[in-house]
């Protein structure tokens, strides 16, 4: 177990690594997302963390991007297996 020390480290090592602990919706990955970036925008982080929540944000990524394409895949079977353009209007 971790030691009430050492705060700052945990969440970010208890949420790597695991596929089903990278984020609850897809607007709480895109929004933990858009955090990592300003963050690493910034750059004024340690190279350690950097690169931890580097790969932390491609973990956010491959998320959305797959929520995204379970969403058009099932457009495409409301629309009878054909894919229409949206129209937002």
């Amino acid at each position: 177990m971790t030691s009430p020390s050492t705060p700052k480290k945990t969440p970010s090592s208890a949420r790597a690594g695991a596929a089903s602990d990278v984020a609850t919706s897809y607007e709480a990955a895109q929004e933990e997302l858009e955090q990592l970036v300003a963050q690493l925008d910034a750059g004024q982080l340690p190279l350690d963390q950097l690169l931890t929540r580097y790969q932390r944000g491609a973990e956010l990524l491959a998320f959305c991007r797959g929520r995204l394409e379970a969403v058009e895949n099932q457009i495409k079977v409301l629309e009878g297996g054909e894919l229409k353009p949206w129209d937002a209007a």
